[in-house]
């Protein structure tokens, strides 16, 4: 019997023999003959199961049979350089047993080497989507696209969810009128193969779905590990508590039974704490997230595939397929939050045919767990969920409009619009919608539009394009700062620091900080005092969990709630891949719930409980469904309340901070009485007040030439944004991006409508074991109950290494700058033998030459800064060396730091404590004083 292969050219078949490929695959099977016939195809099927070949061979077929000449045949487009890097690997072979050239083009490319493209253009292009558009800005590059007869998209489902795509369906159209080329995609599993299809061909063109089932067969098993005797040694060792220790320990037995093994965690701060934790206990380990250096992927990529280290720990980077050898086993650290991630993060396990792909999921809690159980379940069903399109973004638009007036010169609006149109996002775009934004770009001076339509280039047209090939936005970073060390400790992206407030909690590099302190380019912080005991409001680049997938885990908690105890056990072993323990350990969760007479919370009931000022909306609608409702009820309270009200998320919790207590019985009745139909425009309204939307608003801004890339957000005010943009493409974008990213209108409206209905009920309780169980992403990373200890020994390691100025107040002729450390006890002046020594900070240099020209002094608050020089020496003629490394901190001055000198001959720690809290007090409340 025959297979696909017979179907290509001899020269390839024999490469194929040569480079031990036998037989095809099963997905080469389906897709090889697709793809011949001609048809648009888009190729849906797991990692690992030969798709960069389906597509490849039929290409290559064509390019070494078809017509000869200078320029590209086949452009093969990634979304990450590294998978350009991966593929050109890939291809080397290919290209050396066909004569066929091969080549690399993104913004790394050296000059020397995009110089020879221009002149002597590969068969094969493998590029970004932006290098895609940069080829389109030159007329010699641009020339040799006439000669492309295949477009590759690798990864679709990855570009068709973001802006990053809908630029890209665009510059296909624009494609489309040089040359006739075959549209093929490759994309992982997902839930709606007919809109990825569609994304992929644009309006009017049919798109052939070669989908071939995930039932490769993926075998799951989600546990929480016992923590036991020898995980209390191994807590110590790890300077963790037990439980953490246990998974430690559950994860290197995982690693030393598997001969390689990929290790997916859900943020780079878990990445790094993993990591760390490893080292410590001599395991070979490598790590790999988005924001090492491309040197350190490489390493850690080059390390794992060629088997220096057993196991690479990763975030979402090593979902997209880069080749790094065979992998048997995967672990994922935590609850993926989405089925899609299990299925490609599993999936890459077991690639050789018929193998299956084994993954462990390791939980830390009993919605960890619960959630994780969803997961696996919807996976082995197929029940993937769907890929959320952009629809007609307006600053996506605006790049292209400008990109096609450089590449034209002169184009009339009418056929821009045709073009536009064609691409599926944008396939709604009404004329006024179009027409507004060639106005704003007019008004911006980015293009020119005539009285007769006709748009063309000015010159501030191809340096914006230049600087807006991307549709990612052009983040600032932010170095964050110790205030207790003065050491750096990391960086922040730009968009966690808008999205953040001083007082908020998170994590970096496997520590606990809170902020005190925003500045132009630097977040100051101070360690978490007793981390076990505080809520992170950030743990990373957080994954929603889809409103599916909670509404299941409240299911399989009423299923509990209904049943007795053991039999809950064995329908939910029945049910899920799971062990008896893990199995028992929720069934236990929703029993003490219901032992301790609370109502507990599931799909059909909502609880809302309250605790002081504190409020929790238990609702297992997932995050963005949380975050709509929450912004709504928050909103609506804040009015009522005269006061601002801070709200916490997770999947299966809403947690509010009030001016003033308020009753769980009132916030039954708010939700209850609230209109579905008022939802959105509430979130609208409410985001005018936030920094959120003014980021957005300064981003999308840049992608419209109305903002310079370096502009400081921060200088602009949110009044004047508004005022500027309010009722502007601008503006409506903004909002559009935010309502797509960070919510789910659509299904809070539904959970609204299921509660006035009556099929999910709403009640009023006190806070409960659930209710004050969530928030527990990122206490994986916490440090032990020693870090108050910690913290205190290094405000004081820091406190003895800064400087005073001693300055004796007897003579006036004595001055010297001393490290703390060296400061002698008590201070006695050299040269008049007084100990009447002022001790201040070096920046107050000016006070003492004040005091020491006394006659000198003109103004009050002159005056007043003198009289503060004596005090302080009053305070060191007392006390001595404790009264200096009190008034070393930056916290106490003279009138505060007597009060805390006393302490010092009854507890140091106190004593030390005491600096601390007036350290933090002088941070938050100095930029209103100073």
């Amino acid at each position: 019997m025959k297979d696909c292969f017979e179907m290509l050219d001899p020269r390839i078949r024999s490469a194929l023999a040569s480079m031990g490929f036998s037989r095809p695959t099963e997905t080469q099977e389906k897709a090889i003959p697709a793809i011949m016939s001609g048809d648009n195809v888009l190729v849906i099927a797991p990692t690992g199961t030969g798709k960069t070949e389906a597509a490849m061979l039929p290409a290559l077929h064509g390019v070494i049979n078809g017509e000869k000449g200078k320029g590209f045949k086949v452009i093969y487009v990634t979304p990450l350089r590294a998978l350009n890097r991966d593929m050109l690997k890939r291809l080397t072979q290919w290209s050396k047993e066909l004569g066929v050239s091969i080549e690399v083009r993104h913004g790394d490319t050296p000059q020397h080497e995009r110089r020879k493209q221009a002149l002597s253009p590969p068969d094969v292009l493998i590029t970004t989507p932006e290098t895609l558009q940069a080829i389109f800005l030159g007329p010699r590059m641009r020339h040799h696209l006439k000669a492309v007869r295949y477009v590759i998209v690798d990864e679709v489902h990855e570009l068709a969810s973001s802006k990053r795509g809908s630029q890209l369906t665009i510059a296909l159209e624009r494609l489309a009128r040089y040359a006739d080329f075959q549209r093929i995609g490759l994309s992982a599993t997902v839930g709606c193969p007919e809109d990825v299809a569609s994304f992929l061909g644009g309006v009017g063109r049919r798109v052939r779905i070669v989908e071939v089932s995930i039932e490769k067969a993926l075998d799951f098993h989600v546990t929480i590990p016992v923590a036991g005797n020898e995980d209390k040694r191994l807590a110590k060792k790890l300077l963790t508590d037990p439980d953490i220790a246990a998974q430690i320990r559950e994860m290197v037995r995982l690693i030393h039974e598997n001969r390689s093994t990929l290790m997916f965690v859900n943020t780079r701060q878990s990445a790094e704490a993993i990591g760390a934790r490893f080292r410590r206990l001599g395991e070979a380990i490598a790590v790999h997230h988005g924001s090492l250096s491309k040197e350190a992927r490489i390493e850690a990529e080059d390390a794992f595939k060629e088997g220096r280290v057993p196991v690479l720990v990763c975030t979402s980077s090593m979902e997209l397929g880069i080749d790094i050898g065979d992998i048997s086993h995967v672990i994922q650290y935590m609850s993926p939050r989405e089925v899609c991630r299990l299925v490609q993060r599993v999936g890459r396990a077991g690639h050789r045919v018929g193998e299956t792909s084994k993954g462990t999921i390791i939980a830390i809690n009993e919605d960890d767990a619960s959630e994780a159980w969803a997961i696996a379940r919807r996976a082995m069903a197929g029940e993937i969920e769907g890929v959320s399109l952009h629809d007609k973004p307006y600053d996506a638009l605006a790049n292209q409009v400008c990109a096609i007036a450089i590449e034209y010169g002169e184009i009339s609006a009418d056929s821009i619009f045709e073009l536009v149109k064609k691409a599926y996002p944008y396939r709604g775009l009404s004329r006024i919608e179009f027409d507004l934004v060639l106005k704003q770009l007019a008004e911006e001076r980015v293009i020119f539009v005539n009285e007769a339509g006709v748009i063309s280039k000015r010159g501030k047209t191809r340096p914006y394009m230049y600087e807006n090939l991307s549709m990612i936005p052009d983040e600032k970073r932010y170095d964050i700062q110790d205030v207790i060390s003065g050491r750096m400790v990391g960086t922040l992206d730009e968009a966690f620091v808008i999205n953040t407030e001083v007082g908020a909690v998170f994590i970096t590099k496997g520590d606990m900080w809170r902020i005190v302190e925003i500045t132009e380019d630097r977040v100051r912080v101070e360690p978490v005092e007793n981390p076990q005991a505080e809520v992170p409001s950030w743990t990373g680049e957080e994954i929603p969990v889809p409103f599916a997938v909670a509404m299941e885990v409240g299911a399989v908690r009423r299923v509990v709630e209904e049943m007795k105890g053991g039999s809950a056990v064995s329908l939910i072993m029945a049910r899920y891949p799971t062990d008896e323990h893990t199995a028992k350990k929720f069934v236990d969760y929703v029993r003490r719930q219901l032992d301790e007479g609370c109502p507990v919370p599931t799909d059909r009931r909502v609880v809302v409980e309250e605790a002081e000022r504190t409020i929790v909306i238990n609702a297992c609608f997932g995050h963005k469904v949380n975050e709509t409702l929450g912004r709504v009820v928050t909103a609506l309270l804040a009015s009522r309340l005269g006061g601002g009200v801070a709200m916490e998320i997770d999947p299966y919790r809403i947690k509010l901070e009030l001016p003033k207590r308020v009753r769980a019985i009132d916030i039954v009745k708010l939700i209850s009485d609230l209109d579905p139909a008022f939802v959105e425009p509430i979130i609208e309204k409410t985001l005018k007040n936030t920094m959120l939307l003014k980021w957005k608003m300064v981003h999308v801004a840049r992608k419209f030439g109305a903002l310079s890339r370096d502009v400081d957000y921060e200088r602009i005010s949110m009044g004047k944004l508004l005022k500027v943009f309010d009722g502007t493409p601008m503006y409506e974008e903004a909002v559009r991006e935010i309502f797509h990213d960070k919510l789910d209108v659509e299904n809070a409206k539904k959970a609204l409508e299921m509660i006035r209905s009556g099929e999910i009920s709403l009640v009023a309780g006190r806070l409960s074991l659930i209710g004050g169980s969530g928030f527990t992403g990122g206490r994986e990373l916490m440090a032990p109950e020693t870090a108050d200890r910690s913290i205190l020994m290094a405000l004081k390691d820091r406190i003895m290494n800064d400087h005073v100025l001693l300055f004796c107040l007897n003579c006036k002729r004595y001055s010297a700058k001393k490290r703390v450390e060296d400061v002698e006890d008590p201070p006695v002046c050299p040269v008049c033998g007084s100990r009447f020594i002022a001790a201040l900070k070096p920046w107050e240099r000016e006070d003492m030459e004040m005091a020491r020209h006394p006659e000198k002094l003109k103004t009050e608050d002159e005056k007043l800064k003198v009289k503060r020089v004596y005090r302080n020496g009053n305070i060191v003629l007392s006390h001595g060396k404790k009264a200096v490394i009190a008034l070393a901190s930056r916290g106490l001055g003279p009138e505060s730091a007597s009060r805390v000198i006393a302490k010092l001959k009854e507890d140091e720690d106190d004593f030390y404590r005491d600096i601390l809290r007036a350290e933090r007090e002088y941070v938050r409340t100095r930029r209103f004083w100073v």
